[in-house]
């Protein structure tokens, strides 16, 4: 059998864009090709659940358009599938006068990407909202929520099926044999993809890889012309006794000039509350533990031009976060800028996730979403954070730039 489309990834990106697709063209034949045993085993399954508002985008950047529409469409999906969600809202707090000058742009930017009920408060204010927040000064997002992302992913994988496309668990794929039709085109013999599971053969192959997606594109034959490079976030539980610390979410006003939003309190869905994430370079693609390091990985990133030029730039920030990452003592004193009375004896080692980071040849941080085509090859290649909130319009996004003759 040959597919119409061969979605390589089954994380939340590409499942949303399988259900989506399928659901408008119900003729269409799609394989999803999943390496692990279940779908949303990566950045999906292990990011906080926030339902982010698009406060912090560029505005006219697919970031900022995609995840103000995606938080609509993902409360809308959750209220209508039944799956556990609250708009909860979140403080951004300034510690100081330089982060609350810096408060006036993220309204400015908020109102410019469409956002409603944005309010900047005096100290007094945000208590009623927050009595235990530090700070000075905040910005009040009430368009802020949360929800499970794992569960979400797996009713887009439902809902696919049931339109009849097919998911296909421990499926790795380690090469493609590309021959026939023309250049440019997408006419001819399909393309195979070669996997643990066997060879499926399709017209047209959607990579969702997340983070290896530059690995599949260089498999196909394609530059990517960037690197991905693998952080790791951990997070710190708050104790059950002292969860009351936080209503909702509480945040730091974000840095701009670098990419990570710096730690903060996130009360997720099932009811408990975290603090994190840091954000440190992990010694493996997957590295979810320090003693995760994989050889290979770890040259081809440390040898990498782009990323070289990135830690020149960015390596004071990179040093912080490794003191927090190997001091909890440090850790806290980042939580406490937002929350005083947490103390050491509160926290307790928590989960983690590893965010995909694309970095150009120059060292540029690639900052908004990537989509490259080419001949019968889309490519996502750089989906970080918000892409979970933005997965619904990401999947319309990339079903628009799937060739006419492939939908048909």
């Amino acid at each position: 059998m040959t597919y119409d489309i061969a979605v390589i990834g089954g994380g939340i990106v590409g499942l949303s864009f399988a259900m989506q697709a399928t659901e408008i063209f119900p003729r269409i034949r799609i394989v999803v090709l999943e390496k692990e045993s279940g779908v949303a085993r990566h950045q999906t399954g292990h990011n906080s659940g926030v339902i982010h508002s698009g406060v912090y985008y560029k505005e006219g950047s697919l970031k900022a358009r995609l995840c103000v529409a995606g938080a609509r469409a993902m409360v809308e999906f959750c209220t209508r599938h039944g799956i556990p969600h609250e708009v909860c809202g979140k403080l951004i707090v300034a510690t100081n006068s330089e982060e609350a000058a810096r408060l006036e742009d993220l309204l400015a930017r908020g109102v410019a990407n469409g956002l409603e009920g944005l309010r900047l408060l005096a100290r007094e204010a945000m208590l009623e909202i927050e009595p235990h927040a530090g700070g000075v000064r905040a910005l009040h997002v009430p368009s802020t929520g949360i929800t499970d992302y794992a569960a979400v992913t797996a009713k887009y994988a439902e809902i696919a099926t049931q339109h009849g496309a097919e998911v296909r668990t421990g499926a790795e794929v380690v090469g493609f044999d590309r021959s026939g039709g023309t250049s440019g085109g997408t006419s001819g013999n399909a393309v195979v993809v070669r996997t643990r599971a066997g060879d499926f053969a399709a017209r047209y192959v959607v990579n969702c890889a997340g983070l290896q997606s530059d690995r599949v594109a260089r498999m196909a034959g394609d530059d990517p012309q960037m690197i991905l490079v693998p952080f790791r976030g951990e997070y710190y539980d708050l104790a059950a006794a002292r969860q009351s610390l936080v209503r909702g979410l509480i945040y730091p006003v974000p840095d701009p000039r670098y990419p990570f939003l710096g730690v903060h309190f996130t009360r997720r869905i099932q009811g408990n509350v975290d603090a994190g994430p840091n954000a440190v370079l992990a010694f493996q693609r997957e590295g979810y533990r320090w003693r995760d390091f994989d050889f290979g990985e770890t040259m081809e990133v440390l040898l990498d031009a782009g990323f070289r030029a990135m830690a020149r730039q960015h390596w004071k920030n990179g040093l912080g976060e490794f003191r927090r990452s190997l001091w909890k003592r440090e850790f806290v004193r980042s939580c406490q800028r937002l929350v005083p009375e947490v103390r050491m004896e509160d926290m307790t080692p928590g989960g983690s996730g590893v965010r995909a980071q694309a970095v150009g040849a120059d060292g540029a941080l690639v900052d908004d979403f990537r989509f490259v085509a080419r001949e019968r090859f889309l490519h996502v290649l750089n989906v970080p954070s918000p892409a979970a909130t933005a997965s619904l319009p990401i999947g319309r996004e990339i079903l628009g730039m799937v060739p006419g003759e492939i939908l048909r």
